[in-house]
């Protein structure tokens, strides 16, 4: 976290509430910005915006009036739980034939027709 961010929360911030990474959402006291309040997250750990359920992030960017926290208390038997963004990481997904595993790619079948306009 940001000691910038923190100090600005003490003055200026009520909490609203937290989800389950621990994450802690905020609100303006006083402050209208363009005709709405302020809303913003204080990240657990390392941040990464992709650490937002769907129920906080439609509540700051003011889809939703209230967070939807009632409704994400009853997961539903299609939902997953959540995987981070491992994009640009060690961890990330790379399919076989890149340079990182070994570059050797599967040799082609021959079953590709090339189209030619007529």
């Amino acid at each position: 976290m940001d000691i910038g961010t923190v100090i600005f929360t003490w003055f200026n911030g009520e909490l609203v509430g937290t989800d389950e990474f621990g994450n802690r959402y905020y609100r303006a006291k006083r402050k209208k910005r363009w005709g709405r309040e302020q809303r913003w997250c204080l990240f657990k750990g390392q941040k990464d915006s992709s650490k937002v359920p769907a129920e906080w992030h439609a509540w700051l960017h003011h889809t939703v009036d209230e967070p939807l926290t009632q409704m994400s208390a009853e997961p539903k038997p299609w939902q997953q739980q959540h995987e981070a963004n491992l994009t640009g990481t060690t961890g990330a997904y790379r399919p076989a034939g890149h340079a990182y595993k070994g570059g050797a790619r599967a040799a082609a079948t021959g079953d590709y027709e090339a189209w030619t306009p007529k």
